[in-house]
C-alpha cells in the first residue's frame, strides 16, 4: 500500500473530477486555472576545512531549484499539490570523491526528485494529507539545510479544535533525505546505497544487511497563545525507539523592549522487542547495548532586546547503562544532520551527535536596517562521556536584499569546532564549516 499510495489517491480524485455529474468542464479548468504554483532558486557553496593533513579539505557548489504547484480546492475542500526539486554541480564536483562535501548533494553531478505529490481534504477545521509530503514535527522534518529538503511517504491529520489548538496525527512509512531521489525503506542510521537510496552525509552506523525500516507512528497536541507555547509528542520509530517529548515556553510581555522568557524541554526513549539497533549489534559512539533508553531534558532563559534577542541554553543527556551508546538518543530522521529540537545543538552537531553529557550554549542576534541585516553569534560547549570535551563558534550574517530583488536572501554561516575524542572530528583536530546560501522565492 504504501508505494502505491500516491497512485491510488491521485487516481480516485481524477475520477471524481472526471465524472459529469461531479463537475462541468468549466470548474475543471477552474481547478487547475485558480492553482497556486511558486518556487525557489538555490546557489549553495559548502567549504569542510579540516586541520589535520590527513584529511583533506572538501567542498561543494550546487544551483537547484524547487518548483511546488498546487490545484484550486475542488469538491468542497479536495485539492492535489506537488514539489519537485533539481540540483546541479555545474562540473564543480572535484575528481576525488573524498574532496567533495557529499551532504550538499552527494558525490554526483547533478539530482532529481519529486519531493512531493499527495491529495488532501483541508477545511477550517482539519487536513488530510495522503502521499509524499514535508513534514514539519520536532524530531521528524524537512531538514532544509541543503539544497532539496527531506520528504516523506505517509498519511497526516492536522485537526484545529479551538484557536490556538492543533492536534496531530502521522502514519509514515518510507522517506526521501536530502541526497536521495527517491522513497525508501530506511533512516539515518543505514549505510549509504542501502538498497540502492543515495543517501549521504548519514550515521550510517547499521550494516547493509540489516532489515528495512518500518516507518513511524507520530502523534502531537501544540498550544499557542500570546504568553505560552507548548508541545506534546509520542514517536514509535518502529523496532528503533519509542519517544515521548515535551517542550513549552513562557513568555513575560512587560511593554518594554525587554520580554523574558523561558522555556523548558523533556525527552524520554525506550524499545519493544525486536528492535534492530540491539538485535544487529549496532555500536553507538562505540558502544553496543542490550535496549535503547535514553533521557534527556534542558531549559533556556533570555530576553528579546529591541531588535535582538539573548539566551543561554542547557541540555543534559543521562548515562543509561546497557543501552545503545550508554542512552544516545535515538533520532532516525535528524542525526548527523544537527536538525533536532534540542535547545544546544549547534549548526554541526549536538548531544544526538555525541551521546550522553551535557552542552550550555549562548546565543544572541541583532537586526539592522530596518530587519535587513541579521546579525547572530552563539558559542557551545560540550562534556560528553563517549566523545570527549569540546566548543564550538558560531557566526550567521542574514541579508534580505529585497530592494535590489523581492525574494532574494544572502546568508552566511560559520562554524568552528575544538576538541573532543573518538574522531568527534577528523584527527581529533578542529574542524571549520562555512555555508554561503544565497536564495531567491518566487
Amino acid at each position: 500500500m504504501p508505494k502505491k499510495l500516491v497512485a491510488l489517491v491521485a487516481v480516485s480524485v481524477l475520477s471524481l473530477l472526471g465524472s459529469p455529474a461531479r463537475a462541468s468542464d468549466s470548474s475543471f479548468n477552474d481547478i487547475f486555472d485558480n492553482g497556486h504554483v511558486d518556487g525557489e532558486l538555490r546557489a549553495y557553496d559548502f567549504s569542510r576545512l579540516y586541520d589535520t593533513n590527513a584529511t583533506p579539505d572538501a567542498h561543494a557548489f550546487s544551483l537547484a531549484a524547487l518548483i511546488n504547484a498546487n490545484t484550486a480546492p475542488f469538491l468542497g475542500g479536495f485539492s492535489i499539490g506537488g514539489s519537485f526539486a533539481v540540483a546541479s554541480s555545474l562540473n564543480t564536483q572535484s575528481d576525488n570523491p573524498a574532496k567533495i562535501d557529499v551532504s550538499l548533494m552527494g558525490p554526483y553531478s547533478s539530482i532529481g526528485a519529486f519531493s512531493q505529490a499527495y491529495a488532501q481534504f483541508a477545511n477550517h477545521w482539519i487536513q488530510v494529507r495522503g502521499g509524499y509530503q514535508y513534514l514539519s514535527t520536532p524530531w521528524m522534518g524537512n531538514n532544509d539545510s541543503r539544497v532539496i529538503p527531506s520528504s516523506y511517504n505517509a498519511i497526516s491529520t492536522i485537526v484545529t479544535p479551538a484557536t490556538g489548538w492543533n492536534l496531530i496525527g502521522i502514519r509514515q512509512f518510507t522517506w526521501k533525505s536530502r541526497t536521495s531521489t527517491g522513497m525508501y525503506a530506511d533512516n539515518l542510521y543505514y549505510p549509504s546505497i542501502y538498497h540502492g537510496d543515495e543517501m549521504y552525509g548519514n550515521n550510517g552506523s547499521l550494516p547493509a544487511t540489516a532489515p528495512k525500516a518500518e516507518g513511524t507512528w507520530a502523534g502531537g497536541v501544540t498550544y499557542t497563545s500570546d504568553s505560552l507555547k507548548g508541545e506534546a509528542w509520542y514517536y514509535d520509530f518502529i523496532d528503533f525507539a519509542r519517544m515521548a517529548y515535551l517542550v513549552g515556553t513562557y513568555t513575560l510581555h512587560t511593554e518594554t523592549h525587554f520580554n523574558p522568557f523561558i522555556s523548558a524541554q523533556y525527552v524520554n526513549q525506550n524499545s519493544s522487542d525486536g528492535n534492530i539497533l540491539v538485535d544487529t549489534h549496532t555500536k553507538l559512539f562505540g558502544v553496543a547495548g542490550s535496549k535503547v533508553s535514553s533521557e534527556a531534558w534542558g531549559i533556556d532563559l533570555g530576553t528579546s532586546i529591541y531588535d535582538g534577542k539573548i539566551d543561554i541554553a542547557y541540555n543534559k543527556l543521562e548515562h543509561q547503562s546497557g543501552a545503545v551508546g550508554n542512552g544516545a538518543l535515538i533520532s532516525p530522521y535528524t542525526t548527523n544532520y544537527a536538525t533536532d529540537p534540542l535547545f544546544t545543538t549547534s549548526m554541526i552537531r549536538g548531544l544526538v551527535e555525541q551521546g550522553p553529557g551535557y552542552a550550555w550554549k549562548a546565543r544572541a542576534s541583532y537586526y539592522f536596517f530596518q530587519k535587513q541585516l541579521q546579525l547572530v553569534a552563539a558559542y557551545a560547549q560540550y562534556d560528553t562521556e563517549l566523545r570527549g570535551n569540546s566548543h564550538n563558534v558560531y557566526f550567521d550574517i542574514i541579508y534580505n536584499a529585497d530592494q535590489w530583488l523581492k525574494g532574494l536572501t544572502i546568508r552566511n554561516r560559520w562554524e568552528r569546532s575544538v576538541g573532543g575524542a573518538n574522531n568527534l572530528n577528523p584527527g581529533n583536530e578542529p574542524f571549520t564549516y562555512n555555508r554561503l546560501m544565497i536564495t531567491y522565492k518566487f
